[in-house]
């Protein structure tokens, strides 16, 4: 007999306890023993063995349909000290795991990879990739799971904002969750039809200038006012204000979590924006309401749609199976319909030693069409005598310096 040892780290997503629910039905039903430790890495690199439960088939039946996770979660980081990495490795070894299936993002990712080293082939370790922001380097059209439903969810608040801003003739600027990547803020606002969406990856040159994200927005407003529509929806992904200058007032005193990411829900993004765009144009008298909301918590704990129900619950049997085949130090993924096992080794960028980030792929099809169904200023737009007089008296600008200012980046 076995024992299986379950945790989560990092942030929630949708779907978490179906991974949990599947790999303890699975594992069960071969006659192991699963031991749910609670709060990720947080006691065990204590040493701490008492935060556990014992679970068995009968305690996850429904669990997949829940949003959140039964284990908790916490952002502990066992691998800043050796002490902690240690720890963990003898508190699983008292708790006689020895088959360990974690669930999280890239620094769990990242941890899990370090414990199984750590381990020197005492306890076999894989990692169920777990993220709405999508981030997580999976072969191409492969999500993470908890981003489809983390979409869903996010698209009907955009619509729905879509039309209170039709209905009061007003802008709204949306912050939508997403530390290192656009995914979720392009994917949403595609979905939902909103004029522009803004994501650190469009921006090349870094740090980002904060004039350019101004410029950038003020020139889809002064765009859609051209055309007689004063209202308009921005998605603006979170990851923007993260390569924006560190010594930025906005972010010089921000804390940062247990893996050195600077907290961006502290980081007032959406009023940082809307006062800019909104001082700009008034200083040129165009008059514009915007208001602002930040998106990302409702997103993570959201009952799963039946897309990641399906997916977590085949990610769950596959993670077992894959440790009772053997196999150690890797991802499992489902790739055409098949569980597919990657190496952590695969997934770490050697710089570093942190999983690389999956980014917004700029070239592909599937950003250019968002980007073609958006409502931005193109030089086309610049170069037509007619749309530019438009967009200058619009911007209360004169059409040389409107063709300066709203040149694209």
């Amino acid at each position: 007999m076995a024992t299986f040892g379950v945790l989560v780290g990092g942030g929630p997503a949708p779907g978490i306890n179906g991974v949990i629910g599947a790999a303890v039905s699975v594992a069960s039903h071969h006659g192991h023993r699963v031991i749910g430790i609670l709060d990720g890495f947080r006691w065990i690199m204590e040493g701490e063995t008492s935060h556990v439960r014992e679970l068995d088939a009968d305690d996850v039946a429904q669990i997949h349909l829940e949003g959140g996770s039964i284990l908790k979660t916490s952002r502990a980081n066992p691998t800043k000290k050796p002490e902690h990495l240690a720890s963990c490795v003898r508190a699983l070894a008292d708790l006689g795991v020895d088959h360990l299936i974690t669930i999280g993002g890239d620094d769990t990712a990242s941890s899990s990879n370090r414990v199984a080293e750590a381990a020197e082939g005492g306890i076999q370790v894989v990692h169920v990739p777990k993220t709405i922001d999508n981030d997580l380097p999976l072969p191409d059209g492969v999500p993470t799971f908890g981003f489809e439903t983390a979409r869903e969810h996010a698209t009907t608040v955009v619509e729905r904002i879509l039309e209170d801003m039709r209905t009061t003739n007003r802008w709204f600027f949306i912050v939508m969750m997403g530390r290192s990547a656009g995914h979720l803020a392009l994917g949403a606002a595609k979905a939902a039809g909103a004029p522009i969406a803004v994501i650190p990856e469009e921006f090349p040159e870094r740090p980002i200038r904060l004039e350019d994200v101004v410029r950038t927005l003020e020139g889809a407003i002064v765009k859609r006012l051209a055309a007689g529509h004063p209202d308009g929806v921005a998605v603006i992904a979170e990851g923007v204000a993260s390569h924006f200058d560190g010594d930025d007032p906005i972010l010089r005193d921000v804390p940062r979590d247990e893996h050195g990411h600077i907290r961006l829900a502290e980081v007032p993004i959406a009023r940082v924006l809307r006062t800019a765009v909104s001082e700009s144009l008034a200083s040129r008298g165009v008059k514009v309401t915007i208001g602002e909301k930040d998106v990302g918590y409702e997103l993570r704990c959201g009952y799963p749609t039946a897309f990641d129900r399906d997916y977590t619950r085949d990610l769950g049997v596959g993670a077992v199976r894959a440790l009772l085949e053997g196999r150690s130090s890797v991802l499992i993924t489902r790739q055409a319909g098949r569980i597919v096992p990657i190496p952590f080794a695969d997934i770490v960028d050697p710089a570093t030693g942190r999983a690389r980030v999956r980014g917004v792929d700029i070239d592909s099809d599937t950003y250019r069409n968002a980007f073609a169904l958006q409502e931005r200023i193109q030089p086309g737009d610049l170069e037509d005598e007619a749309k530019l007089a438009a967009i200058a008296a619009a911007a209360n600008l004169s059409p040389a310096e409107a063709r300066q200012r709203y040149a694209p980046l």
